[in-house]
């Protein structure tokens, strides 16, 4: 690249900055991981949240900037699937194993299921299709985490939840992009908005929200889960 292109865009520091903006999505993981070691599960989903903020609007800069081509060195989806990995993955899969929701021997059991699925998912090069939908479960266990602290369901129904989504990793059934799939984009980001203020309210509420807020965040699950089903079969 010439130094005249360089200069006609933005600083390189500030194009970095993208880089480093993603990169502190893992250290918000950090923080998550230290409330739930001291079982403070507010402070975890609280940093969680603020992790998928970071990756909701990264991507987006990262275009706008064009980073990837005024820094090939960095690869900018590598990276995404790093500080994905802790956030979605990792930090939910302690929490299974230490936040009491089932007998410690099975959480365990669980956690490590965890882990190695959302490893998986992650390392396939297939995971959405052409029209932007994932295919199977996305990996994206901070979201049943959260109903799973949230509603404190019986133990066999913590579990099998838990074995169903690790076994629909695998299973080509789709699952909605709210923001990359194109049909009903303005609905599932309006219902996205509405998601991050009812949690923020359980939060606030020591995940202990009134039912209406529970309800209202069930509901919203539910969409999304079967939103996908929704699909026309394309590629």
């Amino acid at each position: 690249m010439s130094a005249e292109s360089e200069q006609a865009g933005p600083p390189t520091a500030l194009v970095f900055a993208v880089h480093i903006f993603t990169a502190a999505g893992a250290a918000l993981g950090l923080l998550a991981l230290i409330g739930a070691v001291a079982l403070n599960y507010t402070l975890m989903f609280a940093a969680l949240g603020a992790a998928l903020f970071v990756d909701g609007i990264d991507g987006s800069i990262a275009r706008y900037l064009k980073v990837a081509e005024r820094l090939p060195r960095w690869s900018g989806e590598t990276l995404d699937l790093v500080v994905d990995y802790v956030n979605y993955v990792f930090v939910p899969a302690y929490a299974v194993a230490a936040g009491g929701l089932m007998p410690q021997a099975v959480a365990v059991l669980l956690a490590m299921l965890i882990c190695v699925t959302g490893a998986l998912y992650f390392a396939d090069r297939r995971m959405k299709t052409a029209d932007n939908y994932f295919r199977g479960f996305p990996a994206v266990w901070n979201a049943p985490v959260f109903y799973l602290f949230l509603l404190r369901p019986e133990p066999w129904i913590s579990a099998a939840a838990i074995v169903a989504l690790a076994v629909l990793t695998f299973v080509p059934v789709p699952f909605v992009h709210p923001f990359r799939v194109r049909p009903l984009r303005a609905l599932n980001a309006l219902l996205i908005a509405a998601w991050s203020v009812l949690a923020a309210l359980a939060l606030i509420d020591d995940m202990r929200p009134p039912w209406w807020v529970t309800g209202a965040l069930c509901a919203i699950a539910l969409y999304f889960l079967g939103a996908g089903l929704l699909r026309r079969n394309e590629s």
